[in-house]
């Protein structure tokens, strides 16, 4: 009885190892005929092409300038108030942003301003720019993580404290004359 039964156990996988691999078979004669279609219609698409001399050729203008990026992740300034500074430093010219960020009370205007310094630094080193003739096209102040903490209060209670942080992002664009 317990070999009629394996028997019959064997003959049940033995079937579906077949189906299986006919499946497979299956599949894969699909797939063929897709890919012999694509290469086929790619051909008869490159055949009736024009030569490469009537191409035209991009104008300067339509090319794109170069972005240099920057950005300083967990800054330990609530966003709220980066954004604030971020809002009267976004299109403007490198120099004058710098010299508002210099002479700004503002505890964030430090951060950005090592930030703008930072993508300045990168247009020299990395794209062969000059860094005081850059502009700043965008500047995005995200949330980061917040740290909560708990300060003991009166009567054996307890008041959170949310220390926020903020990822800072800066992109430079040459000035255009």
């Amino acid at each position: 009885m317990a070999d009629e039964t394996r028997d019959k156990k064997d003959s049940k996988e033995a079937e579906k190892k077949a189906a299986k691999s006919s499946a497979k078979k299956a599949v894969k004669a699909v797939a063929k005929k897709a890919t012999k279609k694509r290469t086929s219609k790619k051909a008869e698409a490159k055949a009736p092409a024009k030569p490469k001399a009537a191409e035209k050729k991009v104008a300067p203008e339509l090319i794109a300038a170069p972005v240099v990026r920057a950005s300083a992740r967990y800054v330990r300034i609530a966003p709220r108030k980066a954004r604030l500074i971020a809002d009267q430093v976004r299109g403007l010219h490198i120099e004058k942003a710098r010299a508002l960020l210099q002479f700004s009370p503002r505890g964030a205007a430090q951060d950005i301003q090592k930030l703008i310094d930072s993508a300045a630094a990168n247009a020299e080193n990395n794209h062969d720019l000059i860094g005081d003739e850059m502009k700043v096209s965008s500047i995005t102040v995200d949330e980061g993580p917040t740290l909560k903490r708990y300060r003991p209060r009166a009567q054996g209670r307890a008041t959170p404290i949310h220390k926020r942080t903020s990822h800072i992002a800066v992109a430079l664009t040459p000035v255009e004359d």
